[in-house]
C-alpha cells in the first residue's frame, strides 16, 4: 500500500469549525438522513393506494423487502468506499442515486417496476445511512459530539412521528406517486447545500477493492434479511427454506471472516471488532436499541388501537410519549458528556430504563389505562435517549480514524439487522398467539379493525390473544435489554478524542480553509 496509516488518519477527519458552522453543515447531512428515514414510513401509509392502482397484491411485501434488503447489503460497501475515495463524493452520489430511485418509483407503471426501482432507492439509502454517521464522526470529534446529539435525536423523532402523518396527507391529497416525488425537492436542496457547504479534503487511497469480501458479505446479509423477513410468516421457522438460509448465513459468515483477514483493504476490517472491546459492546447496545425501536413502532400502536381503542387516524402521534423523552434526554446527556468527558453511566442507566420500561409494558392487560401505557413508554424513551446516541459515540471513539466509514456503516448495519431480526421474532410470536382467534385467516392479516368483525365472545378472546402476544414481545425485548445492561457494565471509559489531526494536515471540513499554524 502506498499510503501510510498516519496519513490515512490525517485525512479521515477534520478539525471542527465553530459550533454554528458545524450546525449549518450538519443541517444538510440531517436533511438527507431524514429523507431516507421518512421514506419507509410514508410509503407504508401509501401502500393501499399503490395496490389499488398497480395491482400485484401478492408481491406487496417486496416493496418493503427489496428496499430493506438492498439498504442493508450496500451500507458497509458505501462506508468502505467513503474511506477509500472520500466521504463527500460518496455521500453526494448516494443522495443522487436515492433521488433517481424516487423519481422512477413515482413513475412506475406496474408492481414489478416499483419493486425494481425501490431496490435502486435502497442502494442510495444505504449510502445515506452509512455516510451520515461517518460525516458526523469526521466533522465532530467524540468529546464534542454531545453538543449535536439533539439534532440526530430530533431527526429520528420526526421520522418516526411525522412519517405516517405526512404519508396520510400526501396520499389523501396528491396521490401515492407524490409519496416518492416529494423526495425530489428536499433531496436536491440537501445535494446543493452539501455541495456548497461541506468541504472535505480531496484525494483517494490507492488500494485494491475487496471484491471477494463484498460478494460474501452481500450473500450473507441477503440470506439474513430474507430469513428474518420470511420466518414465521411466509415459511415456518423449521421449514427447509429458512434452515437453508440459516446454513447460507453460517457458511457465508465463516468465509467472509476468513477473506477479511487476508484482504489488503477489507470492506469490514476485523480490527474494528478486535482492536478495542468497546466497539463490539457498543454494537450489542445498538442491536438492542434497534430491536426496541422496531418492536415499539409496530406493536405499541397496534395494542393501543386494538385493545385500548385509540384512533388510528394519527397513528404517529401515539409514539409521542416515547419519542419526546428520546430527544430531551439525548440532548441533555450529550451536553453533560461534552462538558465532563464522562459517558459510561449513560448507557448503563439507559439499558436499565429499557429493561424496566419493557418489563412494565409486558404486564399490560385489557384493563391497562392509556396513562399507564404512556408512563411505561416514557421509561422506554428515557432508555433509548441514554443508549442510542451514546453507543454511537462509544463506537466512534473505539476505532482508528482511517476506518471510521467502515465502523460507522457497521453501526448502521447492525442496527438495521437487529430491527429486521426483531420484527421477524415479534411477528412470529404475534401470529402464533392471534392466529387461532381469527377463523378463516392465517393470522398475518390481523389489524386494529379485526375485533369489529367478530361476535362479542370471539372479540374478547381476540383481545386477550393480542394482550398475550404483546406480553411475549415486550418480555423478549426486556430480556435482550437486560443482556445489553450487562454489556454496558463492561464498557471501558476511555478518554474521548477532543480534536482531529494536527494543524496543517488538511483543510477544515466546514470552512474549506487551512487551519492557522500554531504560534
Amino acid at each position: 500500500m502506498s499510503t501510510s496509516p498516519a496519513s490515512l488518519d490525517a485525512r479521515s477527519t477534520a478539525p471542527a469549525g465553530t459550533p454554528r458552522q458545524v450546525r449549518w453543515v450538519l443541517l444538510g447531512v440531517m436533511l438527507a438522513m431524514l429523507l431516507s428515514m421518512l421514506d419507509n414510513m410514508v410509503v407504508g401509509t401509501a401502500m393501499p393506494s399503490i395496490v389499488g392502482d398497480l395491482g400485484g397484491l401478492e408481491h406487496i411485501s417486496w416493496v418493503v423487502t427489496a428496499y430493506t434488503l438492498v439498504t442493508a447489503v450496500t451500507t458497509p460497501i458505501w462506508g468502505k468506499f467513503g474511506d477509500l475515495f472520500g466521504r463527500k463524493p460518496m455521500y453526494l452520489a448516494s443522495i443522487a442515486v436515492f433521488l433517481a430511485g424516487s423519481a422512477l418509483c413515482g413513475a412506475a407503471r406496474s408492481m414489478p417496476e416499483l419493486i425494481a426501482f425501490r431496490a435502486l432507492q435502497g442502494i442510495g439509502a444505504g449510502g445515506i445511512g452509512a455516510g451520515a454517521f461517518a460525516l458526523i464522526a469526521a466533522l465532530v470529534p467524540p468529546r464534542e459530539r454531545g453538543r449535536y446529539q439533539g439534532m440526530t435525536a430530533s431527526v429520528m423523532a420526526i421520522g418516526t412521528i411525522g412519517g405516517p402523518l405526512l404519508g396520510g396527507f400526501i396520499t389523501g391529497n396528491w396521490g401515492w406517486r407524490w409519496a416518492f416525488y416529494v423526495n425530489l425537492p428536499l433531496g436536491l436542496l440537501a445535494l446543493v447545500w452539501l455541495w456548497r457547504m461541506l468541504h472535505m479534503p480531496a484525494g483517494r487511497i490507492k488500494a485494491r477493492i475487496d471484491w471477494l469480501g463484498i460478494a460474501l458479505l452481500t450473500v450473507t446479509i441477503s440470506a439474513t434479511v430474507l430469513a428474518a423477513t420470511w420466518a414465521g410468516t411466509t415459511y415456518a421457522w423449521a421449514s427447509w427454506q429458512i434452515l437453508a438460509l440459516g446454513a447460507v448465513v453460517v457458511l457465508g459468515l465463516a468465509l467472509f471472516i476468513r477473506a477479511e483477514r487476508r484482504a489488503a483493504e477489507p470492506v469490514l476490517p476485523p480490527t474494528i471488532f478486535t482492536g478495542h472491546r468497546n466497539f463490539p459492546l457498543a454494537i450489542i447496545l445498538l442491536l438492542a436499541a434497534g430491536v426496541v425501536m422496531f418492536g415499539a413502532g409496530l406493536y405499541l400502536p397496534l395494542f393501543q388501537q386494538t385493545v385500548q381503542g385509540a384512533s388510528a387516524t394519527n397513528s404517529g402521534l401515539l409514539m409521542l410519549p416515547l419519542m419526546i423523552p428520546v430527544v430531551i434526554v439525548s440532548t441533555i446527556a450529550g451536553k453533560v458528556m461534552s462538558a465532563t468527558g464522562r459517558y459510561k453511566v449513560f448507557p448503563v442507566l439507559g439499558a436499565a430504563f429499557l429493561t424496566v420500561g419493557l418489563g412494565l409494558l409486558a404486564t399490560m392487560g385489557t384493563g391497562t389505562s392509556r396513562i399507564q401505557t404512556c408512563t411505561y413508554m416514557v421509561l422506554v424513551g428515557l432508555g433509548l435517549g441514554l443508549t442510542q446516541q451514546m453507543a454511537g459515540t462509544i463506537a466512534q471513539n473505539s476505532v482508528a480514524l482511517r476506518d471510521m466509514g467502515a465502523a460507522m456503516s457497521s453501526v448502521t448495519l447492525f442496527r438495521t439487522l437487529g430491527g429486521s431480526l426483531g420484527v421477524a421474532v415479534y411477528g412470529s410470536l404475534f401470529t402464533r398467539a392471534v392466529q387461532p382467534h381469527l377463523p378463516g385467516t392465517d393470522g398475518t392479516e390481523s389489524d386494529a379493525h379485526a375485533p369489529a368483525h367478530l361476535p362479542a365472545g370471539a372479540k374478547d378472546a381476540y383481545l386477550n390473544a393480542v394482550t398475550s402476544a404483546t406480553h411475549q414481545i415486550f418480555l423478549t425485548a426486556a430480556i435482550l435489554c437486560a443482556a445489553a445492561f450487562i454489556a454496558a457494565l463492561y464498557v471501558i471509559e476511555t478518554p474521548l478524542r477532543k480534536a482531529g489531526p494536527p494543524a496543517g494536515a488538511q483543510k477544515d471540513a466546514v470552512t474549506g480553509k487551512a487551519p492557522a499554524a500554531a504560534t
